[in-house]
């Protein structure tokens, strides 16, 4: 494999690695920089378990190989908020049990970030759309939307 020098700021932090040239985002991330927020759900970019923003975008970070990154900005889960100062969306997760087994949560924190970031004040048809690429096995979706919701400053 050939071996690539990459520079990347992850959660505002810039890092300079030499990757193989097949290595995927989700791997730079959980086992090169240890952010494991970042899940690996199915890895064939279906379940949005391993949602990060890149570049301002939504992306699955299985299918993207980290050489495709150079220069960009990457937000994982792990750069939303703080233990002392959470981000509102994960206050929200929490006063609306928006979480059960936790596993979607990250892909779901950042698929709503990003939904945020371009609409401040989406629809709840613009939200569901915009987490339509998370799947969750247990809430059933109805508290997870009404935690963006109540994000957004919108009626849970």
């Amino acid at each position: 494999m050939k071996k690539l020098p990459v520079v990347l700021t992850v959660n505002g932090k810039e890092y300079s690695l030499t990757v193989e040239s097949n290595e995927r985002l989700l791997d730079t991330l959980r086992q090169r920089l240890g952010l494991t927020g970042t899940k690996e759900g199915c890895g064939v970019g279906e379940c949005g378990a391993c949602s990060v923003i890149l570049d301002g975008n939504l992306v699955n970070s299985c299918m993207v190989l980290t050489a495709q990154c150079d220069g960009s900005r990457v937000e994982t889960v792990e750069g939303l908020g703080t233990a002392e100062k959470l981000h509102p969306l994960q206050q929200a997760f929490i006063d609306y049990n928006a979480v059960q087994c936790g596993f979607c949560t990250p892909g779901m924190l950042m698929a709503a970030k990003a939904l945020l970031d371009k609409n401040p004040h989406p629809t709840e048809a613009e939200i569901r759309q915009g987490l339509s690429g998370v799947l969750c096995r247990c809430t059933g979706y109805k508290q997870i939307v009404d935690a963006v919701k109540a994000a957004a400053g919108e009626e849970g």
